[in-house]
């Protein structure tokens, strides 16, 4: 391509990177890579750049964040409280909300943003799914897409009981009926995770260090990934005029679709500091501190973890002695077998799919969810069933 046709902002800034590090042909060629322009493309994006506001705000929180489950006798600024003898996470979680300039906004914000993410996810794979957007050659990066959403869950489950208030130990105490209840492995995997009996003094130190550290570390690998096959196998777009297996009919990246993506960023942003302004979530300080004798009433998860409430609560009290060992099936399945059933079916349905119709050409046309009917059959009765629960 001769320079004459390149938009001049891309040519000064490709020469100014190309003179210093030699990679002028490679940012000619991808700043003016096209994007199809739709709207539901920005679904994935709300996912992102959700993740970000979390790392943000989560750095935040850790410079004053104690995950140390020691007593000590709370003495700040939140006078209901006063003189109750608390574990230190806890009290380092109120002096946040009320003591630190600014904490209760970034608590907030964290905390909506966290939601946002795994809500943005969702919404994100339903479209990919209902328009078939995962048949090959993406059949990888879907994989990728199931597997970031299901350490995602992971990560709100370990935020969400950093805090060590009565809400978060009522979760923390499901949790570990959860493993107790695991055949064989289920006694020795609690008393690794909690350092002895339950509720021990290791399990805020532990689940902070894969909070902010291992899963985050996972997670921002995936998504790393996710994007750059993305970007080798081009995205899938809508059905329309011009449109073809072979053609990207869009924006180029630079300057279009990087101010939009900006634009959008700055408005997740803006919508995320309004729900933590404005939107009270998890008030810890109404709760309590964390006693394994107490709970409180109406306890239960935020909302993506809303299923395996559900089928915990739905579930009959059945259990089986078998060889000396009892199976209580009422923990196990509903712990089990509705995640299993998701997450499985979700990985396993582009290759399901292949071997059914025999289809096994490249397909860069997103399908249009009327007019492949079994699909979003098979899909609206995967997401009543998630609904039910």
């Amino acid at each position: 391509m001769s320079s004459g046709t390149v938009p001049k902002p891309i040519a000064s800034t490709s020469s100014f990177i190309d003179d210093r590090l030699g990679a002028g042909n490679f940012l000619k060629r991808n700043l003016r890579k096209i994007f199809p322009d739709h709207w539901s493309f920005l679904l994935g994006e709300i996912a992102l750049y959700s993740f970000v506001i979390l790392l943000l705000t989560g750095t935040f929180l850790t410079f004053f964040f104690k995950p140390s489950m020691g007593e000590v006798v709370y003495d700040g600024s939140y006078a209901p409280l006063k003189g109750v003898m608390m574990s230190e996470a806890y009290a380092s979680s109120l002096s946040i909300s009320f003591d630190v300039r600014g904490g209760l906004l970034m608590r907030q914000m964290h905390h909506w943003a966290a939601l946002l993410f795994v809500a943005g996810m969702m919404v994100h794979m339903l479209r990919v799914f209902f328009t078939g957007a995962y048949r090959k050659p993406r059949e990888l990066n879907w994989l990728i897409g199931v597997g970031l959403l299901t350490l995602a869950l992971f990560e709100g489950l370990t935020g969400y009981s950093l805090p060590d208030d009565l809400l978060s130990g009522a979760g923390l105490r499901i949790t570990e009926g959860v493993m107790i209840s695991l055949p064989l492995v289920g006694t020795w995997i609690t008393f690794f995770l909690f350092g002895g009996e339950y509720p021990g003094e290791d399990v805020v130190a532990r689940f902070y260090s894969l909070h902010i550290l291992l899963i985050p570390g996972i997670l921002l690998a995936l998504i790393t990934a996710h994007l750059m096959l993305m970007w080798v196998q081009k995205h899938t777009q809508m059905p329309g005029k011009g449109r073809t297996n072979t053609n990207v009919v869009g924006a180029p990246l630079y300057p279009a679709f990087m101010a939009k993506s900006g634009a959008y960023f700055m408005f997740t942003f803006g919508a995320i500091a309004l729900l933590g302004t404005f939107a009270q979530i998890n008030p810890i300080w109404l709760f309590g501190p964390y006693s394994p004798a107490d709970i409180s009433a109406g306890s239960q998860p935020d909302f993506y973890m809303g299923f395996l409430e559900g089928s915990l609560r739905l579930m009959p009290s059945w259990e089986i002695n078998f060889l000396g060992f009892t199976l209580p099936l009422s923990v196990l399945i509903p712990a089990l077998v509705p995640m299993g059933i998701i997450m499985t079916g979700l990985a396993l349905y582009p290759f399901i799919e292949r071997w059914v119709t025999g289809d096994r050409s490249e397909h860069h046309i997103a399908e249009r969810p009327r007019n492949n009917p079994h699909r979003t059959s098979i899909g609206i009765s995967a997401v009543t069933f998630y609904g039910i629960l």
